[in-house]
């Protein structure tokens, strides 16, 4: 049985064709909810749906304008969305919390401490905290995926032992669901499963991302030593058949990796937020993959964008200009440039400090 859990409630689990709540459903996942609460289990709650739930409680949104609609339906609808939660879990004498965050909240080690440590006091008062994106100030260029993306940031954060991602199908398929020869994935290890080579791109109703963002959000979640499972959030017990791990039932589980130190799960978070950039040559790609644990020297750079200083994140960008990792510079640019024909010289980026993207 796991003792910490993140669970993330996709739209078309919480609504109902006609885009209102399915307040039947929503009853029967906090019951579940509840029932492992009571087991001392601690639960955090990445719940999707106030946009849906807006759709139903406003008239003629302004379709032209998907920002203005977005703010308009969340801001509205988050609020029914929460009270709906607050009075069920109520009815079982457990108090529950709202906490709305965007991606800003993961820019700077301060920041992500700071929220780490509300959620943590809330968790430690027997709260369960309901968290959304805030999506009513989220700026659409630094917005999340979608809230599969925000939970596993969350769950990674937190470090609980699992993380849930319920959706309207059973998991992850060779295929098409439904399709002749289609089989349910019952377990992927590792991060070099190339899922879309047979997940659609094909996004829902009401969400922003589709089942390949899922499979990529738990491959990365994963890897970080989270145990994540994708199930279809309208079987009946679903969460609690999980949370014991049961066999029984239908779902995709993503085999957990290393644990990461705590510095290099927020260095994970970051990419969106620096600037600056050094480019490395393909000698030091295959080095800092290789299974020894290896620094980044001066030697394998190629060129450098940004006046960084000590302290400064970096994105690390490869010969073939692809982002493979976020490293915390050991000193700035300018001694950088000093001693770039030194291949002696210190490491611009420690390994403690060098999180590579898997």
């Amino acid at each position: 049985m796991y003792k910490s859990i993140t669970v993330k409630i996709g739209s078309n689990v919480l609504t109902r064709p006609d885009r209102q709540l399915d307040l039947e459903r929503i009853s029967h996942l906090t019951d579940q909810i509840a029932t492992l609460h009571k087991k001392g289990i601690k639960i955090i709650l990445v719940s999707s749906g106030a946009v849906a739930s807006g759709r139903g409680m406003v008239a003629n949104p302004p379709k032209k304008d998907p920002v203005s609609e977005r703010q308009l339906l969340s801001s509205v609808g988050q609020i029914k969305l929460v009270s709906t939660y607050a009075s069920l879990f109520e009815a079982h004498g457990i108090t529950c919390a709202q906490v709305l965050v965007t991606k800003e909240d993961f820019r700077t080690r301060e920041h992500y401490l700071n929220m780490k440590n509300c959620l943590s006091v809330l968790l430690e008062h027997n709260i369960v905290p309901i968290i959304n994106e805030n999506d009513a100030v989220s700026v659409t260029a630094l917005m999340f995926t979608d809230n599969d993306e925000l939970a596993g940031l969350v769950a990674t954060m937190m470090n609980t032992e699992a993380y849930f991602i319920l959706s309207n199908v059973d998991g992850i398929y060779t295929g098409n669901p439904g399709d002749k020869g289609v089989k349910l994935i019952e377990e992927i290890s590792g991060t070099t499963t190339d899922l879309s080579a047979f997940i659609t791109a094909k996004k829902s109703n009401f969400g922003r991302g589709g089942m390949l963002t899922k499979g990529r959000v738990a491959q990365n979640t994963a890897a970080a030593g989270i145990a994540v499972h994708i199930a279809n959030g309208t079987q009946q017990n679903v969460l609690v058949d999980l949370a014991y791990q049961k066999t029984s039932v239908a779902h995709t589980r993503f085999v957990p990796g290393t644990p990461r130190p705590a510095v290099k799960k927020w260095m994970a978070c970051s990419a969106d937020f620096t600037n600056w950039e050094v480019h490395i040559n393909k000698g030091a790609r295959e080095a800092l993959y290789s299974k020894k644990a290896t620094s980044l020297l001066l030697a394998g750079i190629t060129s450098m964008r940004g006046d960084f200083k000590k302290g400064d994140l970096l994105r690390i960008i490869d010969h073939e200009k692809r982002l493979i990792g976020i490293g915390k510079a050991q000193y700035d640019r300018q001694k950088a440039d000093e001693h770039l024909k030194d291949p002696k010289y210190k490491p611009l980026v420690h390994y403690d400090y060098l999180y590579l993207f898997p």
